[in-house]
């Protein structure tokens, strides 16, 4: 019900109650016990696939009514069981594997529920995305949930940029006909940094490879057929550049070297630029400078080494 505040609360005293159900990623024992109660107690499931949720369920015996859900009839199956929540009756949401919602349909329903005051239940439980990054061996206290990267490639290095600067562990998911070219991508844009590939998480034949990301390349290369289920964890951004981010610095260094500007003026314009570390720039410009044989007019003085100590400008940055 709606608050004077405008806050929301689920729910409504007569309405059904809408539960978000993980269901297993890989190995059977995955789904919970509140799961297999909840599953067994509501009048519908419905369900991305339901010949495969069929099974699930028949695994448990349990014989709950089924009702397909997926990308195409999303927005009118959801009409559909928001009227039988809106009657009374329990209705369920799996995905076919994980946790519902997450790079699967749903939202729509979720939403209409939200808006109805028809009380929504999530449970917790098995997600591939969380379950590779507790085993990656990466920083994990700040991450982002990626999902799937664009096909095409202009599209998928577009989006990749646009993460170049994030610090947070990244979380992606691949298909297998495109994990080696996704991989490619990540290293190019985002650089060779530290990174991690989940396949076939919680099966019999889970495998982790950890490692730079031209490792987990070549280690997929190496692979007449590629075949699995793969999470893919990479290493937030650190002190060390992207190889797009490097190229472009050095020519845009060498470049205003070459002119004869001065040193912090190449730093400010280049770190703009690029929005490169303070201190790799520092030291590009000194090596470009001695190449160059300007070290007079590019050298280091006492108020360019007192600013990069303090990692203060001595002047203000260009806008």
């Amino acid at each position: 019900m709606a608050e004077a505040d405008g806050t929301r609360r689920s729910g409504a005293a007569d309405s059904g109650t809408l539960y978000l159900v993980p269901t297993p990623i890989g190995h059977p024992g995955d789904i919970t016990l509140r799961a297999i109660e909840v599953l067994g107690r509501v009048g519908v499931v419905a369900s991305e696939d339901t010949r495969h949720t069929r099974r699930l369920l028949q695994s448990l015996e349990i014989d709950t009514r089924l009702l397909s859900y997926h990308d195409h009839n999303e927005e009118s199956r959801s009409q559909q069981l928001l009227g039988l929540l809106r009657e009374g009756t329990d209705v369920a949401l799996v995905s076919d594997a994980g946790t519902p919602l997450v790079n699967d349909p749903g939202y729509r329903l979720v939403a209409a529920a939200v808006e109805a005051d028809v009380p929504v239940r999530p449970l917790p439980g098995a997600t591939a995305s969380v379950t590779a990054l507790i085993g990656s061996g990466l920083p994990n206290h700040q991450f982002h949930y990626v999902g799937f990267l664009p096909r095409r490639e202009a599209a998928r290095r577009a989006a990749l940029t646009a993460l170049r600067a994030s610090v947070a562990t990244l979380v992606f998911f691949e298909a297998p006909h495109r994990i080696v070219a996704m991989l490619e991508d990540v290293r190019a844009v985002l650089g060779d940094r530290p990174a991690a590939l989940a396949r076939n998480l919680t099966k019999e034949d889970e495998e982790f490879v950890r490692g730079p990301l031209s490792e987990l390349i070549a280690v997929l290369a190496a692979e007449q057929v590629v075949r699995g289920q793969f999470t893919v964890v990479v290493a937030g951004a650190g002190e060390e550049p992207a190889d797009e981010d490097r190229a472009l610095a050095h020519r845009l260094t060498e470049t205003l070297v070459r002119h004869g500007a001065d040193s912090r003026l190449v730093r400010e314009v280049v770190q703009e630029v690029t929005g490169l570390p303070r201190n790799w720039v520092y030291e590009q410009v000194r090596l470009a400078a001695q190449r160059s044989g300007t070290g007079a007019s590019a050298g280091v003085d006492d108020a360019d080494a007192r600013a990069r100590t303090s990692g203060q400008p001595d002047h203000p940055p260009l806008r």
